[in-house]
């Protein structure tokens, strides 16, 4: 049976996260018209996960099934493919478990996506809610952590320049993404001891190459909660190398094949000249400016992340 509509929440030990979401999902306004389904990916979690999706299943809202699927392969990657194949709505909104969405967010994703009918994926704004106070200008870094704000005005991304809405909040069509995201991904997303970004961009660019266009839809919000762990310096240095560390071979995923070897070059040589600026601007200051630290390891990570693509070619 086909439906409207599929909401899909990739987890991982999300047992204490999940209740503030389907408490949110339950309270979605102006969905009358909309055939819809709630799908939990748990992607191999260790808590209780699963007993909490069964007593929101045994207490939900007529109509609209809650599912839940295990996905024992681990990434966010895997659990997004499984989202996927198990959806039967012709669209399909993403959000991570500790992302909450305005109780119209259905409503304006569905509406949107009627009125743009060649957009293979959208999303909106993110905001930040915080359990500490973030550090000074901590807007220059908050992309790393799925916060977007772009203002009131939609428009289309830019993929060309890796110019993108992060998965914690996305509306893809399904028919984009099966027609053009191949079925294994080469960024799968964190593991343990693994910090590479860039597995949200990697099936837009795919999607892209296909002729679909990205889009930002303003009206759509959802607030991203951070606790405090997130916030201290070890986890922003780390996830900001991870963002720098997929960014070649990003690049690579919508190039031909004799373009390739001027991308490596180009973003050595680009990166390169971000991280000599940067030690330049802020010399000395590293250590106690945790802001541009965090630049410093994007720059360093898209260095790196050029002879990771060298060495995953056997060139090295």
């Amino acid at each position: 049976m086909s439906l409207d509509f599929t909401l899909a929440i990739p987890t991982y030990n999300g047992a204490n996260c999940l209740p503030k979401l389907l408490d949110k999902l339950r309270q979605q306004t102006g969905v009358e018209q909309i055939s819809w389904e709630i799908i939990v990916v748990d992607n191999n979690s260790s808590d209780n996960t699963a007993q909490v999706v069964q007593e929101y299943q045994a207490n939900w809202l007529p109509g609209v099934p809650v599912k839940y699927i295990f996905e024992p392969e681990q990434g966010a990657a895997f659990a997004r493919l499984r989202a996927v194949k198990e959806a039967q709505g012709e669209l399909i909104g993403f959000l991570d478990d500790d992302n909450l969405p305005n109780p119209d967010w259905i409503a304006q994703a569905y509406l949107f996506a009627q009125e743009h009918p060649q957009a293979g994926a959208f999303s909106g704004q993110i905001h930040g809610e915080f359990e500490v106070e973030p550090p000074e200008n901590f807007q220059r870094i908050q992309a790393f952590l799925a916060i977007r704000e772009h203002g009131s005005t939609p428009y289309q991304f830019e993929p060309q320049n890796l110019r993108l809405p992060p998965a914690a909040s996305l509306v893809v069509r399904k028919q984009a993404w099966c027609e053009s995201v191949p079925s294994r991904p080469t960024l799968t997303g964190k593991l343990p001891g693994v910090m590479i970004q860039g597995d949200d961009y990697e099936p837009l660019l795919y999607m892209y190459k296909a002729g679909w266009e990205i889009w930002y839809h303003p009206a759509l919000h959802t607030y991203h909660q951070i606790p405090r762990w997130r916030l201290e310096r070890d986890y922003l240095l780390s996830i900001s190398r991870g963002c720098g560390l997929a960014t070649c071979q990003l690049r690579m995923v919508n190039a031909q094949p004799w373009q390739k070897p001027l991308i490596v070059l180009r973003n050595f040589l680009g990166s390169l000249r971000r991280v000599v600026l940067q030690l330049i601007k802020y010399r000395g200051q590293l250590n106690n400016n945790l802001i541009a630290a965090c630049e410093m390891e994007f720059f360093l990570g898209s260095l790196m992340s050029s002879f990771l693509v060298l060495k995953r070619r056997r060139l090295i």
